[in-house]
C-alpha cells in the first residue's frame, strides 16, 4: 500500500458564509465607536441597529446552509460583547455623561456616569458569558435575562431619538443612567423574556397579524428612531410585566 493512502485527520471546518455576516456586524462595531469619537452620534447608532440585523441573519444563515459550528457560536458572542456591549456604554457615555462630569468635576454625581456605563458593559459581558454554558439547558421559547441586543436598542434608541428632537446629552443626565442601568441589570437578571423562536415564518398567520406588520412598517417608515426605541423598551418592560402577571395569577385568595 502506498504511504499517499495514509488517512488524513479530520479538520475542524470554518463555514465562511455566516462568519461574513458575524464579522460585517463586528465592523459596524468598531465603525460606530470611531463614530462616536468624532462625535458623529446619530451615524453611530444607525450603525448599531445595522449591526442588529446583521447579528440577526448571521445564526439563521447558518440553519439556512446547516453551516452551524461551535467556532461560530463563540465567534458571535464574542463579535456581539463590541456591538451591543462597549460600543453602546462608550455611545452614552460620550454623548450624555461625559460632558456632565466636566461640569461637576470630581463630585460623586459625575463619577455616576462611567460607573453607570461599566456596569452596563460588565452585565454584557456576563449575560453573553450565562448564555453560552446555558445553550440547550433552557426553554428556547424564552430568554434569561434580557438579549443583549434588545438592551443596546435601549440604549443607542434613546440617544438616536434625543439628537433627532435637538436634545443634549446632559440636559436627560439622570434619565440615560437610569435607562443604561436598567437595560444593564436586566440582562444578568433571571426574568423571562419572550424569544419569538417558536414563531416560524412558513405557517400561515390570520389577518390581524398581517394588520400589525403593515402598521409597524408605517410607524418604521414616519420615524424610523422613535419606532425602534419603543419597540425595543417595550420588550424591555415585557418581561418583568409577565412576571408580576404570573405571580398574581398564583396567589390565591385567602377566602
Amino acid at each position: 500500500m502506498s504511504s499517499k493512502m495514509v488517512a488524513k485527520r479530520p479538520r475542524r471546518s470554518i463555514y465562511i458564509l455566516p462568519n461574513l455576516f458575524t464579522t460585517a456586524a463586528l465592523m459596524c462595531a468598531f465603525a460606530a465607536i470611531l463614530m462616536a469619537l468624532d462625535g458623529h452620534f446619530e451615524r453611530s447608532c444607525f450603525i448599531i441597529f445595522l449591526a442588529m440585523i446583521l447579528d440577526g441573519l448571521d445564526g439563521r444563515v447558518a440553519r439556512w446552509t446547516n453551516t452551524q459550528s461551535e467556532f461560530g457560536e463563540q465567534y458571535d458572542s464574542l463579535a456581539d460583547m463590541v456591538s451591543f456591549g462597549l460600543a453602546p456604554a462608550l455611545i452614552i457615555y460620550l454623548w450624555a455623561f461625559k460632558d456632565h462630569n466636566a461640569l461637576q468635576q470630581a463630585s460623586v454625581v459625575a463619577r455616576l456616569g462611567w460607573f453607570v456605563a461599566f456596569i452596563y458593559t460588565a452585565c454584557a459581558a456576563l449575560r453573553l458569558a450565562r448564555f453560552n454554558v446555558s445553550i440547550g439547558s433552557i426553554d428556547k421559547r424564552f430568554f434569561m435575562g434580557l438579549p443583549s441586543p434588545a438592551a443596546a436598542a435601549i440604549v443607542i434608541g434613546f440617544v438616536w431619538v434625543c439628537i433627532r428632537r435637538d436634545i443634549e446629552g446632559p440636559d436627560v443626565y439622570w434619565l440615560a443612567l437610569l435607562l443604561t442601568l436598567y437595560a444593564g441589570l436586566m440582562m444578568v437578571s433571571n426574568t423571562l423574556f419572550y424569544s419569538f423562536k417558536s414563531m416560524h415564518t412558513g405557517k400561515k398567520v390570520n389577518f390581524f397579524a398581517m394588520i400589525v406588520v403593515v402598521v409597524f412598517a408605517g410607524f418604521l417608515f414616519l420615524d424610523l428612531a422613535k419606532t425602534l426605541f419603543i419597540t425595543a423598551l417595550l420588550y424591555g418592560i415585557s418581561g418583568p410585566i409577565f412576571w408580576f402577571v404570573r405571580r398574581k395569577r398564583r396567589a390565591k385568595p385567602i377566602f
